[in-house]
């Protein structure tokens, strides 16, 4: 089995940007995981594993070997080359090098004749996105649209706050232009997050085939979401502020829409 001990040996060099660069990311088309779950789950996800990095301090040697029915390389490395690559203090002593995946709208699948989709608009924190992402997989929605993406998808802090449910959850990534287009060209109704000129969100009907769209805390969703929407929807706030975390407010709408779904 091959080892590297080393932070300076070339290859690592590249894995650290790698995890570092969103540029090196998308030139190669590779990204880096870190965790055992976050493995599992893109294993699950149909993800082609190139390499295995595995510190066998806390990583066992068997574990490592019994990744390679998958025919995945695997190296040992040091725990200064482990230090050297990972993103998070807690990871489980294994790190991963993945092909990405396209994400265009073309490529979204629908399990459900009925699909009840989330639009994210703009989202710039990549916390906001991983959590956006959980509420998604939580709800079990058909697939997620981030349209007008500021954060590349395979962000490490993506991938921690998601859980690892990026790999899991069909995603699409557009301008804002091609995401309402393609919702239109499927007859979805669009219900855009909005404080002016809406409804409260539980006075809606979302049993047909649903886009609920949320923008961001700070701006909103742009005035091409408000022309889209068959209605703007708001969540009735009886606090001091006019807002709430994007993903919470998420999770409020998509919820309903799934309440109403499971006693039609």
């Amino acid at each position: 089995m091959k080892a590297i001990t080393s932070p300076q040996n070339p290859f690592i060099k590249q894995l650290v940007q790698l995890k570092d660069k969103s540029r090196e990311r998308k030139k190669t088309n590779k990204f880096l995981i870190e965790g055992k779950r976050e493995l599992s789950l893109a294993i699950k996800g149909g993800y082609k594993i190139e390499t295995l990095l595995f510190f066998p301090d806390l990583f066992s040697e068997s574990e490592a070997k019994s990744m390679s029915a998958y025919d995945i390389e695997i190296i040992e490395i040091s725990k200064e080359v482990f230090q050297k690559l990972a993103h998070r203090d807690t990871t489980e002593g294994v790190i991963a090098v993945v092909n990405s995946k396209s994400h265009q709208l073309e490529n979204l699948e629908f399990s459900s004749k009925n699909p009840l989709i989330l639009v994210a608009e703009a989202p710039e924190k990549p916390g906001n996105v991983g959590a956006l992402l959980r509420t998604a997989d939580a709800a079990n929605v058909d697939a997620v649209i981030i349209a007008n993406p500021k954060s590349d998808l395979y962000n490490p802090n993506i991938i921690r706050s998601s859980v690892g449910c990026v790999f899991t959850t069909e995603i699409a990534m557009a301008s804002t232009e091609e995401a309402i287009a393609f919702l239109q060209k499927y007859n979805f109704n669009i219900f855009s997050a909005l404080l002016q000129e809406s409804e409260p969100y539980h006075t809606q009907d979302y049993t047909l085939p649903t886009a609920i769209v949320v923008g961001t805390e700070a701006t909103g969703l742009t005035q091409e979401w408000r022309d889209a929407a068959k209605q703007n929807i708001s969540i009735p706030m009886q606090g001091v502020i006019d807002s709430m975390n994007v993903s919470v407010a998420a999770g409020i709408l998509i919820f309903e829409a799934k309440r109403q779904r499971n006693f039609k």
